[in-house]
């Protein structure tokens, strides 16, 4: 019998990843409403919004206002994304905003350079620093992405040795600094993965860090998204990134076709794990009225199923 997790924590990325990618803004207290949903529906983690250029990102320039109307529920944190020293600026400033600093670290080059107009070694020189300047504020980092971790539409095949290479520099980064080791997320950007290449990086981080934690951030681009995330149940990985109704995908990542499926979807997910007998502390039906709420915004049919039937 496959041992399967005993429980499984799921980080609600859709207010802020799924949102971001669409063409158009929507109204910032509907928004409000659905992050309440997804905190009702016993989602501890929910990533509201990011603080970026809102000439390159559009649909989140309104961050901060949206900060200001969400409801806070008790044990619930309330997270953002930022990229560059302004907008980590902007978030200390932001009442109720739950400070978990993570740095992000690229196993393809060709898509460092699309995402951040910087090589990989740039990128990942320049986390050293962020890491220094989290420290000077009393922040512990919560994770660490290694993105294309699987394969890049951009630049094709990721060598094992590429992923294995970056994570053996961030052991060394957080020892060196005598900062604990904070989870290592390997990180299908582009929806690459198969499910026996995720148990054989999985299992070669493990072998780097055997005391560390692993998370993984996947997407169904290619319809493998729940193979993926059977898989790493598998090899007991209790920590994934998610997006109610699959919002969300990368809008720098190549793929022909705008519309492509972006991330698991989070009552998918839950769903797979309640019929396994791993807990996940959700309300299953509370979350499909979420998701559900999250296609009216839309105004699309969704890439979920479970939403689309009987819990």
């Amino acid at each position: 019998m496959t041992d399967f997790p005993k429980h499984v924590e799921f980080h609600e990325e859709g207010p802020r990843e799924g949102f971001q990618i669409e063409p158009r803004s929507y109204p910032i207290e509907q928004r409000a409403r659905l992050i309440d949903m997804l905190a009702a529906s016993g989602l501890r983690r929910i990533q509201v919004g990011s603080f970026v250029s809102p000439k390159t990102v559009p649909p989140m320039a309104d961050t901060e206002s949206l900060f200001e109307i969400v409801p806070r529920r008790a044990g619930v944190r309330y997270t953002a994304l930022w990229l560059n020293e302004k907008g980590f600026e902007k978030a200390r400033g932001v009442p109720g905003l739950d400070l978990e600093p993570n740095l992000m670290l690229y196993a393809s080059d060709a898509f460092s350079r699309a995402n951040n107009n910087r090589s990989m070694i740039e990128m990942r020189d320049q986390q050293a620093a962020w890491l220094d300047r989290y420290s000077r504020y009393g922040l512990t980092v919560a994770k660490v992405y290694v993105m294309t971790a699987f394969g890049c539409n951009l630049q094709g095949d990721v060598p094992l040795s590429a992923v294995t290479d970056l994570f053996r520099w961030v052991i060394a980064l957080f020892r060196d600094r005598g900062l604990p080791l904070p989870a290592l997320v390997l990180a299908d950007t582009v929806g690459r993965g198969n499910p026996e290449e995720v148990k054989r990086r999985i299992g070669a981080v493990r072998n780097l860090a055997p005391e560390a934690r692993i998370g993984l951030h996947l997407h169904d681009t290619r319809g493998l998204g729940s193979a993926n995330v059977y898989a790493a149940l598998q090899m007991g990985i209790d920590l994934f990134d998610s997006s109610v109704a699959g919002l969300g995908g990368c809008p720098f990542a190549g793929h022909a076709n705008a519309a492509a499926a972006g991330n698991i979807c989070t009552e998918d997910m839950a769903y797979l794990c309640r019929e396994l007998g791993v807990e996940t502390g959700i309300d299953l039906a509370a979350l499909v009225e979420a998701a559900r709420y999250a296609e009216a915004i839309i105004g699309r049919p969704l890439n979920g199923r479970v939403m689309h039937t009987r819990v």
